[in-house]
């Protein structure tokens, strides 16, 4: 049996990306609390509420980020790095209490409009976006190569599903920081207030479907699919291409957390490779077909080589 390894994450990255965009939304959480104070305004007050909601969800990434850190064990032997994902599903769930509550306090709102302070809103709603266009870009800025022992950002490195998450929650706060600001325009030029409740709508609509693609996205990696990308056919093809391989089953390819897909394999030799040294070469071939040829690179390989007599022996065989 082989393993071939590859785990290298952008885990410290993340922390300390998550750890600024939390302190900014916490003060951007506080102005909108303060301005919603100071005007009267209930649009900066819901999007306050909202706001606390994205926090906590950004103070759940973080906690998980930080627990992805810690290393394998005996009884946990891939870590914790999975936390990302039961996060992932956290904040998507959280995201769509959100946009249903945006929904109803939008209808709520076209049916009896709220008094509010339209100038107050303007620069309460400026400072929120600010804010979030900071959080923003600290979240999706490009990264760069660390060698410091400890926190790495790997500059070829995707994304890792919890950051695309809090990427949605600051994208959240923003979309409501507009919509306070387009709100206030029109209120201010027009007088209408139910303006705050039609773009209170439109981001429940905007938040629901990225949201659902994220929960779709973690729910796979929990259900253990096949990474997205990656030909569990075209993968069977190519290995039986090899030299010496004479037929492939139990083959399963899974993702533990974003960026560490695994595949494992039985594959079946010619029985002369196990008298003439053959297998520590059609292992490497092997290894190197799965980590290189597909547009999804497999570094966590293992396969259990089999000789063709091994099949009388074999129990319970799967495709």
């Amino acid at each position: 049996m082989s393993h071939g390894h590859g785990h290298s994450h952008g885990a410290g990255g993340d922390r300390r990306r998550l750890a600024l965009a939390l302190g900014i939304t916490l003060v951007v959480l506080v102005s909108g609390v303060v301005g919603g104070l100071l005007t009267g305004s209930l649009a900066l007050l819901a999007d306050a509420g909202h706001m606390l909601t994205d926090a906590a969800g950004l103070g759940v990434a973080l906690l998980a980020s930080s627990l992805a850190l810690r290393p394998a064990t005996s009884a946990r032997t891939w870590g914790l790095g999975r936390a990302e994902v039961l996060a992932a599903v956290l904040q998507a769930a959280l995201l769509l209490a959100v946009g249903v509550l945006i929904a109803v306090e939008g209808v709520r709102r076209l049916v009896d409009p709220p008094e509010v302070a339209s100038s107050g809103m303007l620069v309460f709603g400026a400072v929120g976006l600010v804010g979030n266009a900071l959080a923003l870009w600290v979240l999706t800025r490009p990264e760069r190569h660390q060698h410091d022992e400890g926190d790495h950002d790997h500059g070829s490195g995707p994304m890792g599903m919890n950051r695309r998450a809090a990427v949605l929650e600051v994208v959240n706060d923003a979309l409501g920081s507009v919509a306070v600001l387009v709100a206030a325009g029109v209120i201010a030029l027009t007088g209408w207030t139910r303006a705050d409740a039609v773009v209170s709508l439109l981001i429940g609509v905007l938040i629901v479907p990225r949201t659902l693609l994220l929960l779709r996205e973690a729910t796979d990696v929990l259900l253990e699919s096949v990474p997205k990308g990656l030909d569990l056919t075209a993968v069977r093809e190519h290995l039986l291409e090899q030299p010496h391989v004479l037929a492939v089953h139990d083959l399963h390819a899974t993702q533990i957390t974003s960026g560490l897909p695994v595949l494992t394999a039985h594959v079946v030799l010619d029985d002369s490779c196990f008298v003439d040294g053959h297998v520590p070469e059609v292992l490497d071939q092997l290894q190197a077909c799965v980590r290189g040829h597909f547009p999804v690179s497999i570094t966590h390989s293992t396969f259990q080589v089999e000789p063709a007599s091994h099949a009388d022996h074999e129990h319970g065989v799967h495709a």
